[in-house]
Protein backbone atom coordinates (compact mmCIF):
# COMPACT_ATOMS: atom_id res chain seq x y z
CA UNK A 1 0.00 0.00 0.00
CA UNK A 2 1.38 3.44 -1.39
CA UNK A 3 0.09 6.83 -0.12
CA UNK A 4 0.69 9.78 -2.11
CA UNK A 5 0.48 13.47 -0.84
CA UNK A 6 0.89 16.08 -3.90
CA UNK A 7 1.74 19.48 -2.88
CA UNK A 8 3.07 22.91 -4.47
CA UNK A 9 -0.35 23.90 -5.99
CA UNK A 10 -1.70 27.94 -6.06
CA UNK A 11 -2.28 30.67 -7.71
CA UNK A 12 0.47 32.11 -10.90
CA UNK A 13 0.09 34.56 -13.61
CA UNK A 14 0.19 33.03 -16.39
CA UNK A 15 4.15 32.74 -17.73
CA UNK A 16 4.69 32.08 -14.42
CA UNK A 17 6.25 28.48 -12.76
CA UNK A 18 5.25 26.10 -10.29
CA UNK A 19 6.95 23.10 -8.75
CA UNK A 20 4.82 20.60 -7.99
CA UNK A 21 5.66 17.71 -5.33
CA UNK A 22 5.10 14.02 -5.38
CA UNK A 23 5.49 12.40 -1.56
CA UNK A 24 4.84 8.57 -0.34
CA UNK A 25 4.23 9.21 2.84
CA UNK A 26 3.17 5.58 3.25
CA UNK A 27 5.45 3.16 1.76
CA UNK A 28 7.61 3.60 -0.87
CA UNK A 29 8.54 4.54 -4.63
CA UNK A 30 10.23 0.86 -5.35
CA UNK A 31 9.41 -0.06 -8.39
CA UNK A 32 6.88 2.35 -9.42
CA UNK A 33 6.43 4.42 -12.45
CA UNK A 34 4.62 8.00 -11.76
CA UNK A 35 2.19 9.31 -13.63
CA UNK A 36 1.26 13.28 -13.16
CA UNK A 37 -2.56 13.45 -14.51
CA UNK A 38 -5.04 16.59 -14.34
CA UNK A 39 -8.25 17.41 -14.25
CA UNK A 40 -10.86 20.31 -14.89
CA UNK A 41 -14.47 20.31 -13.55
CA UNK A 42 -16.38 18.28 -16.44
CA UNK A 43 -13.42 17.14 -18.48
CA UNK A 44 -11.68 13.70 -18.13
CA UNK A 45 -8.43 13.50 -16.27
CA UNK A 46 -6.06 13.84 -18.69
CA UNK A 47 -2.23 12.70 -18.62
CA UNK A 48 0.32 14.88 -18.26
CA UNK A 49 3.28 12.95 -18.30
CA UNK A 50 5.39 10.09 -16.55
CA UNK A 51 8.83 8.68 -15.43
CA UNK A 52 10.20 5.33 -14.68
CA UNK A 53 11.38 3.59 -11.90
CA UNK A 54 15.06 4.00 -12.64
CA UNK A 55 14.30 7.13 -14.38
CA UNK A 56 15.37 7.38 -17.53
CA UNK A 57 13.51 9.75 -20.26
CA UNK A 58 10.47 11.01 -18.65
CA UNK A 59 7.33 11.18 -21.37
CA UNK A 60 4.46 14.14 -21.89
CA UNK A 61 1.65 14.88 -23.49
CA UNK A 62 2.00 17.12 -26.21
CA UNK A 63 0.62 20.14 -24.38
CA UNK A 64 3.10 20.60 -21.99
CA UNK A 65 6.03 18.95 -23.78
CA UNK A 66 8.78 21.65 -23.47
CA UNK A 67 7.72 23.49 -20.98
CA UNK A 68 6.90 20.72 -17.50
CA UNK A 69 9.85 18.37 -16.76
CA UNK A 70 9.39 15.29 -14.42
CA UNK A 71 12.05 14.29 -12.23
CA UNK A 72 12.09 11.86 -9.64
CA UNK A 73 14.69 11.13 -5.91
CA UNK A 74 13.97 7.52 -5.16
CA UNK A 75 16.08 8.10 -2.27
CA UNK A 76 13.46 10.47 -0.73
CA UNK A 77 10.65 8.78 -2.19
CA UNK A 78 9.97 12.13 -4.17
CA UNK A 79 8.88 13.10 -7.86
CA UNK A 80 8.62 16.74 -8.90
CA UNK A 81 6.93 18.26 -11.39
CA UNK A 82 8.44 21.21 -12.81
CA UNK A 83 5.80 23.79 -14.62
CA UNK A 84 6.95 26.99 -17.12
CA UNK A 85 5.53 29.15 -19.06
CA UNK A 86 2.05 28.32 -18.00
CA UNK A 87 -1.10 29.28 -19.52
CA UNK A 88 -4.41 29.15 -18.51
CA UNK A 89 -5.30 26.33 -19.54
CA UNK A 90 -3.15 24.87 -17.54
CA UNK A 91 -5.21 25.57 -14.94
CA UNK A 92 -6.19 22.49 -12.86
CA UNK A 93 -6.79 20.20 -10.07
CA UNK A 94 -2.90 18.14 -10.24
CA UNK A 95 -2.59 14.23 -9.10
CA UNK A 96 -0.14 11.91 -8.90
CA UNK A 97 -0.02 7.86 -9.53
CA UNK A 98 1.81 5.55 -8.50
CA UNK A 99 1.64 2.44 -10.75
CA UNK A 100 3.31 -0.66 -9.59
CA UNK A 101 2.18 -4.29 -11.01
CA UNK A 102 -1.15 -4.33 -11.07
CA UNK A 103 -1.76 -1.55 -8.53
CA UNK A 104 -2.53 2.21 -9.29
CA UNK A 105 -2.15 4.36 -6.29
CA UNK A 106 -3.53 7.92 -6.14
CA UNK A 107 -2.85 11.35 -4.43
CA UNK A 108 -5.95 13.82 -3.60
CA UNK A 109 -4.67 16.31 -5.90
CA UNK A 110 -3.39 19.83 -5.58
CA UNK A 111 -4.86 22.61 -7.00
CA UNK A 112 -3.24 24.72 -9.71
CA UNK A 113 -4.52 28.19 -10.85
CA UNK A 114 -3.27 30.51 -13.69
CA UNK A 115 -4.32 33.86 -14.04
CA UNK A 116 -4.60 35.37 -17.56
Amino acid sequence: QVQLVESGGGLVQAGGSLRLSCAATRGTFDESLIDWFRQTPGKEREFVGGIGWSGGVPVYANSVKGRFTISRDNAKNMVYLEMNTLKPEDAAVYYCRARRGSSDYWGQGTQVTVSS
